[in-house]
């Protein structure tokens, strides 16, 4: 049997499909009535001082950025005066469990026997079996992000999304916060039509 050469095509495909496979699942709500045609600038809306915490300007750095890039993809621009949507985000990083489970195998053994007949032992090997999973919880720290659009002129949410993946701090980093927001924005074009 011959074997063919894997075509470059080929290749880039599988590449997407391992990359897509990797990224977390994002979900979206949207409001079927807003027309997202006339939606083309946007700004950002500020948090009070109350709230602002310093160690989290870097986070918010990096949403910003990841969010701007997106939107610019799609032809929006960030304005400052009149904007269409106004743009607001939420970070929570909480305790959750994973659900493991293991494989469980029997150990091998050798057991000895007496034959009377030939007046010889013998060995005889038993390997080891599968005897089925051992399920147990693993604490984690999951990263939820939120990027929610407001209608400026009605004051109305229009729409919103957001992912929950898995994270290693208790802050989240930033290739986190870009998988997450790419994540959210692929689900963006169904929210236009």
């Amino acid at each position: 049997m011959k074997i063919k050469s894997i075509k470059p095509w080929m290749a880039i495909g599988i590449a997407a499909l391992l990359f897509t496979s990797c990224a977390s699942v994002a979900h979206i709500e949207k409001d079927d009535n807003a027309d997202f045609s006339k939606y083309k600038t946007y700004s950002w809306i500020e948090k009070e001082n109350a709230d602002k915490d310093k160690r989290n300007d870097l986070v918010e750095k990096n949403i910003r950025t990841a969010v701007n890039k997106e939107l610019a993809a799609e032809g929006w621009r960030e304005t400052k005066s009149n904007p269409d949507i106004l743009l607001s985000y939420d970070v929570l990083i909480e305790r959750s469990t994973r659900q493991q489970n293991d494989p469980v195998y029997s150990r091998p053994f050798t057991r000895t026997f007496y034959n009377p007949y030939s007046r010889r032992f013998f060995n005889v090997y038993y390997p080891s079996q599968f005897v089925g999973y051992d399920d147990y919880n693993v604490p984690i720290k999951e990263g939820t992000i939120t990027i929610t659009m407001t209608d400026a002129g009605t004051d109305k949410m229009v729409w919103q999304g957001w992912t929950t993946d898995e994270v290693n701090n208790r802050n989240i980093t930033s290739k986190e916060i870009q998988t997450s927001v790419k994540s959210i924005f692929r689900k963006f074009d169904v929210a236009k039509k």
